[in-house]
């Protein structure tokens, strides 16, 4: 069965780090642009990152420029969402998903598969 599971979330204070994981099993990443998507309370979900098959990455969110990053494992089949310097109001459940395509997309109904979210809340 063809799946994207992510881990990492959890609570964190203004300032700090968390890096995410979002490990696929039942396929390979490799031929695949995986977006990070994030879904604010109230606020609709919005993408974040996008990494395509060579690794190029595409930003989506001003916001998150130079703070959020996101690198691939060939070898584990997984790709990570590194975020620092994180913000209050960086809190939502973030999401991983895939497309079939090597390149990246903003559009979240291009992506095929998608994990099942984490919670990220960034409070003191």
């Amino acid at each position: 069965q063809a799946q994207l599971v992510e881990s990492g979330g959890g609570l964190v204070q203004p300032g700090g780090s968390l890096r995410l994981s979002c490990a696929a099993s039942g396929f390979t990443l490799d031929y695949k642009a995986i977006g990070w998507f994030r879904q604010a309370p109230g606020k609709e979900r919005e993408g974040i990152l996008c990494t395509s098959k060579n690794s190029f990455i595409t930003n989506y969110a001003d916001s998150v420029k130079g703070r959020f990053t996101t690198t691939r494992d060939s070898a584990k089949n997984t790709v990570y969402l590194q975020m620092n310097s994180l913000k209050p109001e960086d809190t939502g459940i973030y999401y991983c998903a895939a497309r079939s395509f090597t390149s990246c997309s903003g559009d979240s109904g291009s992506y095929n598969y998608w994990g099942q979210g984490t919670q990220v809340t960034v409070s003191s």
